[in-house]
């Protein structure tokens, strides 16, 4: 009952970070990895350390870091492609403006160290199994991906949106495949990182040099 409780509650939180960000009352840099962080704590408490039952932790860990490399590949490509549609467009732009006030180090710090393995530990290490546990395997990763991409929905970003579509089911199937959190958690860290060091075409104009 209290993983249940933490699980919507968890969920619900996530969107009002967005919706607070998104609102303009502060920074995405400011609000998202305090909520990861006391989510992945949470998590971590009820759930363990759950990193890799299925598979090795080196095997993990290179599935992990090659799929966010791929994603990262696709990503640059997707957005190519897509940019071409303004609105889309704008909205890489605007969301890389908002960055970029933030120096570099700092947006790495927060969201490799901080949120990142926060947002993983809780949709892929508790709300996940929790599902699971209900409703099986199968219905769980549907239904973790969906809630998933509807806390990320107050954004009010379609390119946030894209990657809460295509990574949340990447680091579903990852955590599903490998039986814990470390697979999605590198693949997480290693396209996230990626995106803040080298973003897409349609961003670079809008970061400092």
């Amino acid at each position: 009952m209290v993983q249940v409780a933490v699980a919507v509650a968890g969920a619900l939180s996530a969107a009002a970070g967005w919706w607070w960000v998104a609102s303009g009352h502060s920074s995405v840099f400011r609000v998202l990895p305090a909520v990861h962080l006391v989510l992945g704590l949470l998590s971590l408490s009820l759930r363990g350390r759950e990193l890799s039952l299925g598979t090795s932790v080196a095997g993990s860990a290179a599935a992990g870091m090659g799929s966010g490399i791929l994603l990262y590949a696709g990503t640059l490509a997707f957005v190519a492609i897509v940019s071409r549609w303004g609105v889309f467009r704008r909205h890489v732009r605007e969301a890389y403006a908002a960055a970029a006030r933030e120096p570099l180090a700092r947006r790495l710090a927060l969201s490799l160290a901080v949120s990142v393995p926060g947002e993983e530990l809780f949709w892929r290490g508790l709300f996940l199994p929790r599902v699971a546990l209900a409703w099986g395997s199968g219905a769980a990763a549907l239904v973790a991906v969906a809630a998933y991409v509807a806390s990320n929905l107050p954004s009010r970003r379609l390119p946030i949106v894209a990657a809460a579509i295509v990574g949340g089911g990447l680091w579903t199937g990852l955590a599903w495949w490998t039986g814990g959190v470390l697979a999605p958690i590198a693949s997480h860290i290693m396209w996230t990182g990626l995106m803040l060091v080298r973003p897409p075409g349609a961003a670079r104009e809008m970061m400092p040099a």
